[in-house]
């Protein structure tokens, strides 16, 4: 018998080793090599032996052919029926990708998947495989969320060779797998939900996708700290990663892609949670912006970018004198070290002195804010809390502060100024260099050019 080989593999970013260390070269991480056991090698020049060097992306190109003679012709996209969920996917499903949506447990991954699967299937093959509920436990949930339930194939199954014989079988468009976390193979030695079971079993089934043409949906467990279960190495292998995120105490749930290689990433899509699954929410600066009658001091109007549209998100800033000796930084949806920065930019360029006071910030709606053109809102918020004055409710702000006190243009500033002026804001604090021609009827801009300006015009 040949014996079967062994390797260790850090969970973190997927290098593997022949022997076991403490700390992983590539990462710096410690601890994190874990030792699984691999098939059985199969013999050179043999058949299986090829099909088994095929690659993620499906069957192997034997010739050489130059890149200007590749076929270009576009790849219909299948529509997912949630106008949010194909805007994230950069336009619908592409045929013979492999999907990973992630996110904590109750977020809502199944149910997004199983009203998107019972829709498809009126009129397209889908199949829908779980492997964490039971039949009964499925159609009871589709029955709660009135789905349509006429026409969508179910599979209780965890063997991945019997998944793909049934899928050989009845060649669905559209393969759902509830989760890639409790897939295993035979030949595959260790636990279902380890490192080498989860690798194998998403390229199988990856594999799969991409010679058949059928669109792979798979859903993956998140750690304590948000990322990805599992290999890294199962990040590289499928074509989109997107992450549904939501509090238990808000309905309200946002889907970011993290990677897609048919579309933008940091692409935003709003949900509501409610009776009845999941309901998209066509304008999320609408539930964004539900404020308070009386404008307390603190609270400032934001334009962010997301993907392809701009969104309109409230900051509130509190400031409070410190009883310690190192005063607090929180920043609930923003950068930390950022606004360490920003506050230091606001000493030195702003005269407004805040090493002795607790700083809390918060992006209402439990968005992050990835980008920098929150900055300035930022600091007048800060400014605004500092001074116990509050700020004029129809006023928004967007533009990047630099560390010499500059003001900085941002992408899409047009676009961002037509978005406030269609929520009812007259006056808006830009950067000089998104200053428009024309501004929007009733819309008042005044674009600065440094923080001292924007601080005089308030």
């Amino acid at each position: 018998m040949v014996k079967a080989k062994s390797a260790f593999v850090c969970t973190e970013c997927g290098a593997e080793y022949r022997k076991w260390q403490g700390q992983c070269s590539s990462c710096q991480e410690w601890n994190t090599l874990t030792e699984v056991r691999l098939s059985s090698p199969a013999r050179s020049g043999s058949s299986a032996g090829a099909t088994a060097r095929g690659g993620y992306a499906g069957s192997l190109s034997r010739e050489v052919v130059d890149l200007a003679n590749v076929d270009l012709s576009e790849v219909p996209r299948l529509s997912s029926t949630f106008a949010e969920f194909d805007r994230v996917l950069g336009g619908g499903l592409v045929p013979g990708s492999a999907v990973l949506l992630g996110g904590h447990p109750g977020a809502g991954k199944s149910t997004l998947l199983l009203q998107t699967a019972c829709k498809l299937a009126q009129e397209r093959s889908v199949l829908y495989v779980t492997g964490e509920e039971s039949l009964s436990q499925v159609a009871m949930r589709a029955h709660r969320l009135q789905l349509p339930t006429q026409g969508l194939k179910m599979l209780a199954e965890t063997s991945v060779e019997t998944i793909l014989a049934v899928a050989e079988r009845e060649r669905p468009e559209v393969l759902v797998i509830d989760s890639i976390q409790t897939m295993h193979l035979e030949d595959i030695s260790s636990a279902p939900g380890g490192v080498a079971q989860v690798r194998e079993s998403a390229a199988a089934l990856t594999r799969f996708a991409k010679q058949s043409s059928t669109v792979l949906l798979l859903v993956g467990h998140v750690t304590k700290d948000g990322s990805l279960a599992g290999p890294k190495v199962l990040e590289h292998m499928i074509d989109a990663s997107l992450l549904l995120e939501g509090g238990a105490d808000s309905r309200f749930r946002t889907l970011r892609g993290q990677k897609n290689r048919f579309g933008a990433v940091n692409e935003l899509g709003v949900f509501a949670m409610l009776e009845h699954g999941m309901k998209e929410v066509k304008n999320p600066s609408a539930i964004f912006l539900s404020r308070q009658q009386e404008q307390a001091p603190g609270s400032l109007v934001m334009v962010v970018w997301e993907g392809t549209r701009p969104i309109l998100v409230e900051v509130q800033a509190l400031l409070d004198e410190s009883a310690l000796g190192n005063p607090r930084r929180v920043a609930v949806g923003l950068d930390a070290n950022r606004l360490s920065m920003l506050l230091a930019v606001l000493h030195r360029h702003g005269g407004l002195f805040t090493g002795d006071q607790d700083v809390f910030l918060n992006v209402v709606g439990g968005v992050k804010v990835l980008e920098t053109s929150a900055d300035l809102a930022v600091l007048l918020a800060v400014v605004s809390s500092l001074q116990g004055r509050a700020l004029p409710r129809e006023l928004v702000v967007f533009g990047e502060v630099g560390l010499s006190g500059e003001i900085r243009p941002v992408p899409s500033g047009q676009e961002r100024i037509v978005e406030a002026a269609k929520h009812g804001f007259t006056r808006a604090i830009v950067p000089r260099g998104n200053a428009p021609k024309n501004s929007p009827a009733g819309m008042e801009v005044v674009a600065v050019d440094k923080l001292a300006d924007a601080l005089e015009v308030l």
